[in-house]
């Protein structure tokens, strides 16, 4: 079965900058046709939230509240996936999930990783 694995989540400073990424392994037939990735961010007790995400296509979306700090990009395999976070702000610690959609309708998640803003 396909597995998403994320890393890069930790702590970091207001105005500071972190990295996640997220790869996929599992039998190579079935994590080398993803259309669709993504990032999202979800408080403890809240509703999963979109944060940016990428087609195949090339097509990339922001929420209104990262756009123009972060930015997701995938690699040349167009399996793994990395977001680019800068300038974070306390609005944005909290766990943040990859998401990824398979050309036949499915749909897998990442256990998520801790992002933390703090002095």
């Amino acid at each position: 079965q396909v597995q998403l694995t994320e890393s890069g989540g930790g702590l970091v400073q207001p105005g500071g900058s972190l990295r996640l990424s997220c790869a996929p392994s599992g039998p190579a037939g079935y994590i080398t046709n993803f259309v669709f990735m993504a990032w999202f961010r979800q408080i403890p007790g809240e509703e999963r939230n979109l944060v940016a995400s990428l087609t195949n296509l090339g097509q990339i979306h922001y929420s209104d509240s990262v756009k123009g700090r972060f930015t997701i990009a995938r690699g040349t395999t167009m399996n793994t996936l990395s977001l680019e976070m800068n300038n974070l702000k306390s609005a944005d610690p909290t766990v943040y999930f990859c998401q990824a959609r398979s050309g036949a309708g499915r749909e897998y998640w990442g256990q998520g990783t801790q992002v933390t803003v703090s002095s």
